[in-house]
């Protein structure tokens, strides 16, 4: 008997906009999926061919790369950040916009140039797109890894820079640092393990062509 497809999706704020597109592809989880008192993390959907698992952002990226999930839903600064070579990424899905950028106190930020700096302690969850950012400016950033709560780090010492995700900006302002560059502007993309769809082609290729259909409408609709 087949196994079911297992289509992994991020925990945060890409999920509120996966689902609705989830339903316009055909797949909708399972009840309990919605039960806040439910800690289960893998779930039923409509289809009997296909189980959906719901876990952390960058988890799916690795979920889907080494093949424990066939497909999923992530953005595109954790495909970048993993750079997996199994991870195959077909389809932009035209949700989930925002950038990466670097951030730092505002009364630093117009004092500060990096030209002229040789090394800078940057906290950040994303080590890899960091050290290759500031690379490419001459410059040696020391990255210290937090998983949340980053704007806090200047204030209390911990870094002078940070490098996050930027929306609106007004997080940033609130505990008063400036966006000062954008790395790469982010939106949310369809991942599918390389192997899996070369072995589940039949399953899968039509998914692909689905999203791709819904992310076209949904330009189009713009």
């Amino acid at each position: 008997m087949t196994q079911p497809l297992i289509f992994a999706i991020p925990k945060g704020r890409i999920l509120d906009d996966a689902l609705p597109l989830l339903a316009q592809a055909g797949i909708e989880p399972t009840a309990n999926f919605f039960d806040k008192a439910d800690r289960s993390l893998r779930f039923g959907s409509n289809r009997n061919d296909m189980d959906l698992i719901r876990v952390r952002a960058f988890d799916v990226a690795t979920f889907v790369a080494h093949g424990a999930a066939h497909i999923g839903i992530v953005g595109s600064d954790v495909i970048d950040e993993f750079d997996y070579a199994d991870l195959y990424a077909p389809v932009d899905l035209n949700f989930g916009h925002c950038r990466l950028s670097v951030a730092e106190p505002k009364e630093r930020a117009q004092a500060d140039t990096l030209s002229h700096m040789s090394h800078v302690r940057v906290a950040t969850k994303y080590p890899n797109l960091t050290r290759r950012y500031f690379a490419s400016l001459g410059v040696q950033a020391e990255c210290v890894k937090l998983n949340g709560a980053m704007e806090l780090a200047p204030s209390l010492g911990l870094a002078h820079h940070i490098v996050d995700l930027v929306e609106s900006g007004r997080t940033l302002k609130q505990n008063g640092l400036e966006e000062t560059a954008e790395i790469m502007p982010v939106s949310a993309r369809l991942i599918v393990n390389r192997t899996a769809l070369k072995t589940r082609h039949a399953a899968l290729a039509p998914l692909i062509e689905r999203f791709r259909d819904l992310a076209e409408a949904g330009k189009a609709a713009a």
